[in-house]
């Protein structure tokens, strides 16, 4: 049986992650947390951690962790703050995976290495140049490089996956904030916002990826972008929402200058932006390398993500 070293194994990815791969392969776990799912080595991720008892007999490494952008930081993380987990953590890691044996490893990207938007209709592709926009993509998009240059030097494997928006049972954040404003079933201003389009990600399409990616032998030294392949304008969304939840659709249409207004007024310009712009992305090479393709629905997804909500409130 192979055996998996896992970081980020607590967090929302790599949970699922988890729990999908128990009994599958031998697993050693890399953080901080207790966890029933592996052996846990303690250690984080930085240039001077040192891992070589975890990664003891490991054949593959999934790298989940990651310093990530907190919408309620008082202070915004540096540039500096990033790249200490996300960039040299990362190069640290995969340096020492390599020197112990291991043959293939995933990184857990994002499409913010891409950029923060397309024109509608004309999604990001995995032969896309790098131009992220902020230290979270910047950070990732260096880590992406440097892990090719070791794959290149030591001939171990790199795969790299990119996630748009990932949701599911459990989700925080923006997800979160809007499914508790449709869940209020009261009118809400989104139905102009119909031109857009957005590429979201399950939680259970992008592990499902990930265990492809374990194995797969076209998934060397490859980058993936990762959808429900089912790309939703943020009116839609709203729908597949309330339909999730029981509640009725009541939209009232805003007209745009409104948004960018009170973007303005409350310094909020980059959350109207995600709210009525686009960010498409094309899994072809995905689906084509692999044999692959989402095995839950966008729909299916709602609804399972709507149900865990639902649960979560009746329980408070």
């Amino acid at each position: 049986m192979k055996k998996l070293l896992i970081t980020g194994y607590s967090g929302f990815v790599g949970a699922c992650l988890c729990n999908t791969l128990k009994g599958l392969y031998n697993l050693n776990l890399l953080g901080r947390k207790k966890s029933d799912q592996g052996i846990l080595f303690k250690s984080t991720i930085g240039k001077d951690s040192e891992y070589a008892e975890a990664l003891q007999g490991v054949d593959v490494v999934v790298h989940c962790a990651a310093r990530v952008h907190v919408m309620n930081d008082s202070v915004p993380s540096s540039i500096d703050e990033y790249r200490t987990v996300n960039t040299h953590g990362t190069e640290n890691l995969a340096r020492q995976a390599a020197a112990a044996g291991v043959k293939r490893f995933i990184f857990v990207s994002s499409i913010k290495v891409n950029g923060e938007c397309t024109p509608l209709d004309k999604p990001y592709t995995s032969a896309d140049p790098h131009a992220p926009e902020d230290g979270y993509g910047l950070s990732k998009s260096e880590a992406e490089q440097q892990l090719f240059d070791i794959g290149k030097e030591t001939g171990m494997e790199i795969v790299v996956i990119r996630p748009t928006l990932v949701y599911g049972p459990g989700v925080k954040a923006n997800f979160a904030s809007l499914m508790s404003l449709v869940g209020m079933g009261i009118p809400l201003p989104f139905s102009c916002i119909n031109n857009n389009k957005r590429s979201l990600v399950s939680v259970t399409n992008l592990v499902d990826l990930i265990v492809t990616c374990i194995d797969h032998p076209k998934a060397a030294n490859e980058v993936f972008l990762v959808s429900d392949d089912q790309d939703v304008s943020t009116s839609e969304m709203v729908k597949y929402m309330a339909k999730a939840l029981g509640k009725p659709t009541w939209q009232i249409p805003v007209p745009f200058w409104c948004y960018n207004l009170v973007g303005k007024i409350l310094g909020k310009k980059d959350v109207v932006d995600r709210l009525t712009g686009s960010l498409q992305v094309d899994i072809s090479h995905t689906k084509d390398t692999l044999g692959w393709a989402p095995p839950q629905s966008l729909e299916d997804g709602f609804r399972e993500t709507a149900q865990a909500f639902l649960h979560s409130k009746h329980k408070q």
